[in-house]
């Protein structure tokens, strides 16, 4: 698979890699299974910022596609979805397994937290149709 730093990757490539990251890819033996962006948190392994980029990429490259006012593939949005909810309600939420069982640290709270709402700014501004430059700002600004 392409290296989703470079967004370099297809949008079939895209579409592949959030299903890995939201744990819906079929592949249940691919190392992203287990080491993307929810599999990470389930059971806890850590935080990996790479998981953070791959995501973001991907939103860059399918951006086209959740902005073009056309119907989006269920299992997309389907993907996109489960990162931030389950995301949120396992990690960041008081109730949620990792607070609650005191597994993740504050400082990767606070910064699980701020993934997920760079992620879900993203993709909410994409299919609102307000283009990548608004969507990406804050990340573009924090990659800085």
């Amino acid at each position: 698979m392409a290296n989703a730093r470079q967004n370099n990757m297809t949008p079939a490539e895209a579409h592949e890699l959030l299903q890995m990251h939201s744990g819906r890819h079929s592949d249940t033996n691919h190392p992203k299974w287990e080491f993307g962006f929810l599999g990470s948190l389930r059971p806890y392994s850590g935080l990996r910022v790479e998981n953070f980029h791959e995501v973001m990429a991907c939103l860059k490259v399918l951006a086209n596609e959740l902005g073009s006012g056309a119907l989006c593939d269920r299992e997309l949005i389907a993907a996109i979805w489960g990162i931030c909810h389950l995301g949120r309600a396992w990690g960041v939420e008081p109730g949620g397994m990792l607070r609650s069982n005191k597994l993740i640290p504050s400082e990767q709270l606070d910064r699980l937290s701020s993934w997920i709402t760079q992620i879900s700014y993203a993709a909410f501004c994409l299919l609102d149709g307000c283009g990548t430059d608004v969507a990406f700002e804050h990340y573009d600004e924090w990659e800085a």
